[in-house]
């Protein structure tokens, strides 16, 4: 284990990194796009705004639940959130269109996932799955913020993947 502390939004994160033999952490990947890639129009406000299937792979042992957050840090008004889930039991793949756990509210003001749709230019949706040592006591409608919160001193590793959408 390797201890490294993170500044995020100005909230300091402690979390125990979990390095598989080899030096491998833990990885998020899509079969239906590529990190850093365009995102199919079906998981935008443009198609069926569904969510897409995810993959997780190296997730560190004494992991107990998950959470994961989506958001846009290209938002004209500053980091806008699309989905946020906690709770989530410990599995190698989160299937399309699914609830995978309990659903706090993005900033659409609602719990569930929705998809890009920025009104201009070509944004990033940064999916950021996190291995929790414990289950969090949050009740459905959580925030980003509360979630961040709760999560802190249980983060035992974390993946992204960036998809990138243009309307």
């Amino acid at each position: 284990m390797k201890k490294i502390i993170v500044i995020f939004l100005g909230i300091i994160l402690t979390a125990e990194i979990a390095a598989a033999e080899g030096g491998n952490t833990m990885k998020l990947t899509s079969p239906e796009f590529e990190n850093n890639s365009y995102m199919p129009k079906k998981f935008t406000c443009r198609g069926e705004n569904v969510n897409p299937a995810l993959v997780i792979e190296n997730v560190p042992e004494g992991a107990r639940r998950f959470a994961l957050i989506v958001d846009d840090p290209d938002a004209p008004s500053g980091n806008w959130v699309h989905w946020v889930v906690f709770n989530m039991p410990v599995v190698s793949r989160i299937e399309e269109n699914s609830a995978p756990g309990i659903q706090g509210v993005n900033d659409f003001g609602k719990n569930r996932y929705d998809g890009p749709c920025p009104p201009s230019g070509t944004h990033r949706y940064i999916f950021k799955i996190y291995a929790l040592s414990t289950e969090l006591d949050l009740q459905e409608g959580a925030d980003k913020q509360t979630l961040e919160n709760s999560m802190q001193g249980h983060i035992l590793a974390w993946a992204e993947l960036t998809g990138l959408f243009k309307k």
